[in-house]
């Protein structure tokens, strides 16, 4: 469908036509301010029963604030303007009074994080029954048995246990599933999924837009799903509304907005997403012409295990891996595959219980206070999440400078320069010194994270995951910036990811750990054309892959034409 028409609202009390000959949702004209700042515009989409729609776009696009606006859950100080018609009835007039019977058992809403969504010192059972109080006279033993059904239908395993369990003792995928049970055992006709699989590996990720998939499909639910990420909304969904700034920039079927793109912002997103556009960085790496002779790290049969209880866990299991002068190698795995602790005894923050760990020509297992110290001067990590890795008391001038005082590098005036050298190599100016980094965007802050990385001037980067936090347009300009900084400067890195879409995009050769065990690895082309562990396929499996994805990479813009968006 096609963005509606606008038409007159109708009053609250206004009969409603039949309503399989209504849209399930309607939205027109819909605006949101909060006070005199206007974030959303004039939005307006449609939405049948048993269809699905993406909401896709940046942060501060505006998308969960439609979401919100639709569920009647603004802020304090949001005011709504226009329609929103579920059902044929405008909604948007209705008092809370009126519209509260509507949500959790007409409306569903699915949270982005389950961590903040449930109740931490509640089991999941008798959350669950909230639920299940929405659903009319039922019995406390007849809600269980829906509760276990339903958990069973979202493919959570032994539904039992997972009733009786605290949320801290399930998997985040497995709460992602509680929640999408949560919101779907009332029977809604209509499901908000907003980011329900952003915090979870690939695998974990497939199966649940899988689960959000098959209940549309089996009970009919219209679903809208929030995402910024063009390849997940082109793969599950059958139609597309981009926004950018709360403004509609494209609407319409998901395959004609995803391949006969008008809009430059559309162009851009299709472009920045991984599993679309594999050669993003063909001409910044040059592959097959990169790299020394040399090692410049090296891992050789790395092993670590921890206590639980009373058992001996085995982390790493003779893990072995090298990377050579001027590369970019990446560690691959999901949660629990042992990625963290191979970088925490590569940083020398563990100690293996065997095996060697050498940067360069020199040793990091064995290592007294004052070697690693030295060692690190050459070996500088980049923190995954840049909203928490960052004092927020500081300014950046200060973060940036603060490893050049640890070492004492120069004097005063010369420290300064260097930040302000450091940070201009990031694409910052001088006048982001003076700020804190509350008032800097994500992808902002993780330039601050790497200008102080560099700031030292070392020869390896431990990127771990720095850019998982970020929309797909942000982390395109941090890897653009960091393939210019590796041409510059000779500098190696050592990527950990889950994600083999982005690995596929900016690593020259990759190890696949599970488990604890490196299963697989080689040049990245090869290993991702000819995988050959059912692990590595499953990883490869769960890349987005669009039905009409060859049009678009047919058509792909190369990356030096792509404008850099500071």
């Amino acid at each position: 469908m096609t963005t509606a028409s606008a038409s007159a609202s109708a009053p609250a009390t206004a009969s409603a036509p039949e309503p399989d000959r209504q849209p399930l949702l309607q939205v027109e004209n819909l605006s949101v301010a909060y006070g005199k700042s206007q974030v959303v515009t004039d939005v307006s989409f449609t939405l049948n029963r048993g269809e699905s729609l993406a909401l896709i776009g940046e942060s501060g696009s505006g998308k969960s604030t439609i979401a919100r606006a639709i569920l009647r859950l603004l802020p304090d100080g949001g005011k709504a303007a226009g329609s929103i018609r579920f059902e044929g009835r405008d909604v948007l007039a209705y008092s809370p009074r009126q519209f509260r019977p509507l949500r959790g058992t007409r409306i569903g809403f699915v949270p982005q994080d389950p961590a903040n969504a449930l109740n931490p010192v509640r089991t999941i059972g008798s959350q669950a029954h909230e639920a299940a109080d929405l659903v009319d006279g039922l019995s406390r033993d007849e809600q269980r048995e829906l509760i276990f059904a339903t958990f069973e239908r979202v493919g959570l395993p032994d539904p039992r246990r997972v009733y009786e369990s605290y949320p801290h003792q399930l998997s985040g995928g497995m709460l992602q599933r509680v929640l999408i049970g949560l919101a779907v055992l009332p029977s809604p006709d209509l499901l908000i999924a907003d980011e329900p699989t952003s915090a979870l590996d690939v695998t974990i990720q497939k199966r649940i837009l899988e689960v959000l998939s098959e209940l549309q499909s089996e009970l009919g639910i219209g679903l809208v799903l929030i995402t910024h990420d063009l390849a997940i909304a082109a793969e599950r969904t059958q139609q597309i509304v981009v926004l950018k700034g709360g403004e509609v920039q494209e609407s319409g079927p998901t395959e004609r907005v995803f391949t006969e793109s008008t809009s430059p912002y559309t162009v851009r997103l299709r472009q920045d997403a991984p599993a679309l556009n594999p050669d993003r960085y063909g001409s910044l790496l040059q592959r097959d012409s990169r790299g020394g002779s040399s090692d410049q790290v090296a891992v050789t049969g790395v092993s670590k295990s921890f206590s639980v209880g009373e058992r001996r866990v085995a982390a790493l299991d003779g893990v072995s891996f090298s990377v050579k002068a001027g590369t970019t190698h990446a560690l691959v795995g999901e949660s629990g595959s042992g990625k963290t602790t191979a970088v925490r005894i590569l940083l020398g923050l563990e100690e293996a219980d065997s095996g060697e760990v050498r940067v360069g020509d020199e040793r990091v297992d064995g290592s007294t206070p004052k070697q690693l110290r030295e060692i690190r001067r050459h070996l500088q990590l980049v923190y995954q999440n840049p909203f928490t890795s960052l004092d927020p008391t500081w300014r950046v001038e200060r973060l940036v400078r603060e490893p050049l005082d640890r070492y004492k590098v120069g004097d005063k005036r010369e420290r300064a320069e260097k930040a302000r050298a450091a940070l201009a190599s990031v694409g910052l100016g001088a006048e982001y010194l003076s700020r804190k980094p509350s008032a800097l965007s994500g992808g902002q802050r993780q330039r601050v994270a790497i200008a102080r990385a560099l700031v030292l001037r070392p020869d390896v980067l431990v990127l771990d995951e720095p850019t998982s936090a970020l929309d797909v347009t942000v982390q395109a300009e941090i890897f653009e910036v960091l393939f210019q900084l590796q041409a510059q400067l000779g500098l190696t890195y050592l990527f950990v990811s889950h994600d083999l879409a982005l690995v596929r995009q900016v690593a020259d050769t990759v190890s696949v750990l599970q488990g604890g065990k490196v299963v697989e690895s080689g040049r990245v082309a090869e290993v991702l054309a000819h995988p050959e562990q059912p692990y590595t396929r499953a990883l490869i499996d769960a890349i987005p892959t669009p039905s009409y994805g060859h049009a678009v990479l047919a058509t792909a813009t190369p990356a030096e034409q792509v404008p850099a968006l500071v």
